[in-house]
């Protein structure tokens, strides 16, 4: 009994209430799936090597849809593969979220425009919470993509009424770091732009 009288003082006591607690582990242990293409794939692979390391995050890549709770959609989709990322965001387990990556997967970048069988959007399919700007975006803009739907997930409401239903998701945009200074993205001087 002196153990455990002695093991929590008033120092250690935090009041909290459930939502909060819930949504601290979750923002904090994001296990995420890729479906990525074209130059955004390349992008995303360097998002998870060593220099940017999104393991530090608390992020941990899964290969099935099962065992992950974001999907990262990176480049250009075809009408024939948007079945195909329709399938893996329902095969996964609520609470889910999706980050859209590049220009490609946001609208349907450059080839939208010359090609019948790019999809101009894949929020035409499945819902987006976080949209990533750019011609492929670097790192650092996945990486604040990364903490603003850090910052959804933390305001989420977990344990609501009976009968309610939860408020719409509202999506949200990422600022291009490299929308003012067109020499930035080459000098290798991103900074992030904080909200």
């Amino acid at each position: 009994m002196g153990i455990l009288q002695n093991r929590f003082d008033e120092e250690n006591v935090i009041f909290t209430n459930v939502d909060t607690l819930l949504n601290l582990g979750k923002e904090h242990s994001l296990w995420y799936l890729l479906f990525a293409t074209a130059c955004c794939g390349i992008e995303l692979m360097q998002w998870g090597a060593s220099k940017y390391d999104s393991d530090r995050f608390g992020m941990i890549p899964r290969s099935t849809p099962r065992q992950a709770d974001l999907m990262i959609v990176a480049g250009t989709i075809t009408l024939k593969m948007a079945s195909r990322v329709k399938r893996l965001y329902e095969q996964m387990p609520e609470p889910k979220w999706v980050i859209s990556m590049g220009s490609c997967a946001n609208a349907g970048g450059p080839f939208c425009k010359y090609s019948y069988s790019v999809l101009k959007g894949i929020d035409k399919y499945i819902p987006v919470d976080v949209y990533v700007p750019g011609c492929p975006p670097r790192p650092e803009a996945l990486i604040e993509g990364v903490f603003k739907l850090r910052e959804v997930i933390h305001e989420e409401r977990v344990l609501r009424k009976q009968g309610k239903t939860p408020k719409p998701r509202t999506p949200i945009v990422v600022e291009d770091p490299h929308a003012h200074d067109p020499f930035a993205r080459h000098s290798g001087g991103a900074k992030l732009v904080k909200a």
